[in-house]
């Protein structure tokens, strides 16, 4: 009787967990109509790029070789005679992927897969291939549009990646690894990410496997339309590690249309170097929470420069959009009309004003290097930092005629704020510094307990940091 009971139970159980199960998967997506009716639409991308292969007597054309060793045929092989032998061609293949754009032959991938490239072959599941032009390739923001002789193309279907929502449901299709057509699925993990090589663009990203072979390929929703182009990943191992980046198609369909009409990609230009607020800096700039992006360096002669920006100023909103964080500036400024006088609302002094500015081309290269300070100079105990005055040589270096070096930082409140040694002080709680006697006069009446801003100039850039002095 009682084994009688044991297994009703048991079948109770197991019937609960296959029904759980079933239940699971049917609220699982299921992607393969979206494959069937897409993978006819990506492409596999071969780039041959043709380049001078060398031997190793070309490039070490003074070796002397030693005669009758045992490897005198290994020795002829490698080195003999380099002057009778002219360097010889081979080629450099990347494989990546692409999608059709258009039934009349335009394909997008990423700037990286064609970049130098000699020779583009584009082939299809069906196994036809075309050879493509390049019509345009933009690098900082990594699209490119290619164009293949051919009519009658089945296209994907574009989507709106301004609706994302982190969560939802996403598929890649493309040739990882050379594996044609392989589709990958998973979730957007977040939005509007920016990474330090790519800041004009605000990616999409997901967990989704791409590897190598995967850059280029499309990024679908549930409803089959494309919403991003597959980049690149973050990985400290070389392959996937579940953090991949794609670029939002409207970021995608600008520069496709600036190409199309222009033959080339130009974004607008505000002039400043930013950094973003933490709640320590929020404090210290009168804001009620960490928003907005600081200006810590206003690029002299920039459209900003020409506005009276000020190091120091918080933008809060720019052309009517709001700022949330630093990140979601330049992407924004990028895509502003240049010409365009743009209202920007920011934070100086404690008080919120409106500035207009006219926004310029960016330039081709901005650079800002700055090199780094000697020691010796004056002592500030309070602050547990020693400073030493620019000198002629210095102000010339550091394009700055004001400011104090900093020559050695021990531990204290400086080090804790995350103040170093070379670092040029510009202000310290919004006030200019003129020379190192300046600086200890202005250290003197710094509040305490209370975190104050800190603009230094350090490496190729400035930036804000928060100093508080605790009660002793």
């Amino acid at each position: 009787m009682k084994q009688k009971q044991v297994w009703t139970k048991l079948s109770v159980f197991l019937a609960w967990v296959f029904l759980s199960l079933n239940v699971y998967a049917a609220n699982l997506p299921d992607f393969t109509e979206l494959v069937a009716d897409n993978a006819a639409a990506v492409v596999n991308i071969s780039a041959v790029s043709k380049q001078e292969k060398r031997t190793l007597s070309q490039m070490a054309p003074n070796l002397q070789i030693p005669e009758g060793t045992p490897f005198d045929d290994l020795f002829k092989h490698f080195f003999d005679n380099p002057q009778n032998r002219p360097p010889q061609p081979y080629e450099g293949k990347s494989l990546g992927s692409g999608f059709v754009l258009s039934s009349d032959g335009y394909i997008l991938t990423n700037h990286h897969v064609i970049k130098d490239a000699d020779e583009i072959v584009i082939r299809f599941n069906d196994r036809s291939e075309y050879e493509a032009k390049v019509l345009g390739s933009d690098e900082r923001s990594d699209v490119a549009l290619l164009k293949v002789e051919a009519t009658g193309l089945k296209t994907v279907k574009l989507g709106d990646s301004k609706n994302l929502k982190v969560g939802e449901w996403v598929l890649a299709i493309g040739t990882p690894f050379g594996f044609d057509y392989s589709a990958t699925a998973g979730i957007i993990s977040a939005l509007g990410r920016s990474l330090p090589s790519d800041s004009y663009v605000p990616f999409i990203q997901t967990d989704v496997a791409i590897n190598p072979g995967n850059s280029g390929g499309p990024l679908f929703n549930l409803d089959g339309e494309v919403i991003g182009i597959n980049s690149q990943i973050y990985s400290r191992t070389g392959g996937f590690m579940g953090v991949s980046f794609a670029i939002p198609m409207d970021v995608v369909m600008d520069v496709v249309a600036q190409i199309k009409s222009k033959g080339y990609v130009s974004r607008g230009w505000l002039g400043v170097a930013i950094q973003d607020v933490t709640r320590e800096l929020a404090e210290s700039f009168g804001l009620d929470k960490p928003q907005g992006a600081i200006v810590s360096r206003v690029i002299p002669k920039g459209p900003a420069s020409k506005a009276d920006f000020e190091a120091g100023d918080v933008i809060l909103k720019f052309d009517g959009k709001t700022i949330d964080s630093s990140s979601a500036l330049p992407p924004i400024v990028g895509r502003t009309e240049i010409g365009k006088s743009v209202p920007v609302e920011i934070m100086r002094n404690n008080k919120r004003k409106t500035i207009s500015v006219v926004i310029e081309q960016l330039p081709e290269e901005e650079e800002m290097a700055q090199n780094t300070g000697k020691s010796g100079g004056l002592i500030d105990k309070k602050l547990a930092i020693e400073l030493v005055d620019l000198t002629e040589k210095q102000q010339q270096q550091y394009n700055a005629t004001e400011g104090v070096i900093v020559a050695d930082v021990n531990r204290g409140p400086a080090s804790e704020a995350g103040i170093r040694r070379s670092d040029l002080i510009i202000s310290i709680n919004n006030q200019k510094i003129k020379d190192a006697k300046h600086f200890l006069e202005l250290s003197q009446q710094l509040p305490i307990d209370k975190a104050i801003p800190v603009l230094v100039q350090r490496g190729e850039g400035a930036l804000f940091l928060a100093l508080k002095i605790d009660k002793e």
